[in-house]
Formats: C-alpha cells, structure tokens, sequence
C-alpha cells in the first residue's frame, strides 16, 4: 500500500505542477486528459466560469461500440478526434492541453495529437 499511495502523491504534484502553468478561459479553454488502465477520459473546461463545455471518453455512445478495449492507443485516438469534433460544434477553435500529471507518452500523447489534427483539419488554430 505504501508504494501505492506514494506514485499517487507524485502524480498529484505532478498534476498541481501543470495546473500552475495551464489554465483555461473562455477564449481558449483547458483540454484536460484523464485516464485510468480501462478508460480515457478528455474534458474542454472554462476554468473562468468553473464549467465544463465540451466532453468525450471511451465511454461516449458515439464511440462506445467502435472500439474493444478503451485502454488503448486506437481509442485514444478515437477520443482524441471526437472532443475535437464537439469542440468545433461549438464554436471552440483553439485550446490549451493539459495532461493532467501524466507524461506526455503513449495514450495521452495519441489523444492530444488526434485533436491537433483534427483542429487542423477544419482550419481551426488548435493547440
């Protein structure tokens, strides 16, 4: 248990560490990346107005059914264009990624590039 709750404390300064340097607003919101080993998780905040605007994960009905495992680098991929499509839809052209404590590796680096080509796609400015 003792290693258990230490790589949580570390991931949870890491975490505050990115969060000093990252912050949403309404011009350009946080895309803000959460996994767990079965799912990935993706959240478009206004950190101004403390709301959520746009959300996507492994679990969306969208995608639910495409994919087999979410715990991978295809779903993540997956995830990573459908937040940006719902971005799009709602008028949000460029975000500013945060990955969350995590390094910027495998499944998380997956989502975020997907994003930034799909925001390209559309002629969006991304991130």
């Amino acid at each position: 248990m003792k290693k258990a709750k230490r790589k949580a404390h570390l991931h949870r300064r890491r975490h505050r560490s990115v969060r000093k340097k990252v912050g949403g607003s309404a011009e350009r919101p946080r895309l803000c990346v959460s996994r767990s080993n079965k799912h990935i998780y993706a959240q478009v905040i206004d950190d101004w107005d403390q709301k959520t605007l746009v959300a996507a994960s492994t679990l969306s009905p969208e995608i639910r059914d495409e994919i087999g495992s979410g715990g991978n680098i295809q779903s993540a991929v997956r995830v990573g264009r459908l937040v940006a499509q719902k971005c799009l839809e709602h008028g949000i052209k460029a975000v500013v990624f945060d990955r969350g404590g995590y390094s910027y590796h495998g499944r998380v680096k997956a989502l975020a590039e997907a994003a930034r080509e799909q925001f390209k796609e559309a002629g969006a400015e991304g991130f």
